[in-house]
């Protein structure tokens, strides 16, 4: 008889029933994460365009977390790919994934490639990509001084471009998204092209940038190990001393370089680990950098918790 008396308050109470005055209390409201949608660069052509196909125009697919205003964050990711195609799944949707777990909200870049395109072409996509999820941050649930910059590989490149060619916006420009600030708030950098001019450089990636014979000037200009100022943003590094594909050297000089202009930086250099290897969660060692980098992103005030 007990065990039923304590049954039934127990259901009651499930049901949301007040003992004073029979009351019932609504649950919370439960919480549906919106799913992925895509948004163009520019919806009504990008500049320079070649064509109108859908590798003409330049977007990024936004992924939300449950609850991006936990943590206020954004990242923008830039899948590598040698600048001649897009590794979207392993460098794209599922690190945008894992950072909706953190509560950061990621933004997929699909920018313009080479041969068909190249500098400044990718630069002013990724730009472009971060001055809109800027000037829309309330819209996506963001701080507009909490935007960072991710990218593997070649994309890798692109990022570290974005954290040493920018600017603060245009205040004349007719397009709103023209005025704000380009310059990413922190970069993420994983196995990264870096140099355009050292014996290490990856030559598909300088080829499919710069063309077959590019310019020693351009060449330079766009090593951006040679292009860090103490405004970089701070960044996070990670390679692996067995890649062969693009040698850690990459990241190495791109750190002594952060160092050397007193940028704060932090860089893991992984015994083994093939290039490409993406979250790679699998692997012990290596498929430790995801919780390196979200202790990381944490030290810097930019997870909840």
């Amino acid at each position: 008889m007990k065990r039923l008396l304590v049954a039934g308050v127990l259901f009651f109470s499930a049901l949301g029933w007040s003992q004073q005055g029979g009351a019932k209390t609504e649950p919370p409201a439960p919480k549906y994460v919106a799913e992925p949608e895509t948004i163009l660069l520019w919806p009504n052509g990008a500049p320079g365009a070649l064509g109108s196909d859908d590798a003409d125009k330049p977007s990024i697919t936004v992924f939300y977390p449950l609850d991006s205003t936990t943590s206020g964050t954004g990242i923008v990711v830039a899948p590598g790919g040698s600048y001649g195609f897009l590794a979207s799944n392993h460098e794209g949707r599922q690190v945008a994934n894992w950072l909706n777990a953190l509560g950061v909200t990621a933004f997929v870049l699909k920018y313009r490639l080479g041969p068909r395109y190249h500098h400044p072409i990718e630069m002013g996509d990724v730009q472009r990509a971060i001055r809109l999820v800027r000037a829309r941050a309330a819209e996506f649930g963001i701080q507009p001084g909490r935007i960072g910059m991710m990218g593997f590989s070649a994309g890798g490149h692109l990022a570290s471009t974005a954290g040493t060619h920018f600017d603060e916006g245009n205040p004349s420009a007719t397009d709103a998204i023209d005025r704000v600030s380009c310059r990413p708030d922190f970069v993420i950098l994983a196995y990264p092209v870096i140099s355009m001019t050292a014996p290490y450089t990856h030559q598909g990636s300088r080829t499919n940038l710069l063309g077959e014979h590019p310019d020693p000037k351009l060449m330079e200009e766009m090593s951006n190990e040679l292009q860090v100022t103490a405004k970089t943003p701070p960044t996070f590094l990670f390679t692996t001393s067995a890649d062969t594909v693009v040698p850690p050297q990459n990241s190495v000089s791109f750190y002594l370089a952060l160092k050397k202009a007193g940028v704060p930086a932090e860089l893991h250099v992984f015994e083994n680990g093939p290039h490409g290897v993406g979250l790679d969660l699998n692997d012990q060692a290596v498929g430790q950098w995801p919780m390196l980098l979200a202790n990381w992103l944490r030290g810097r005030g930019l997870l909840a918790k």
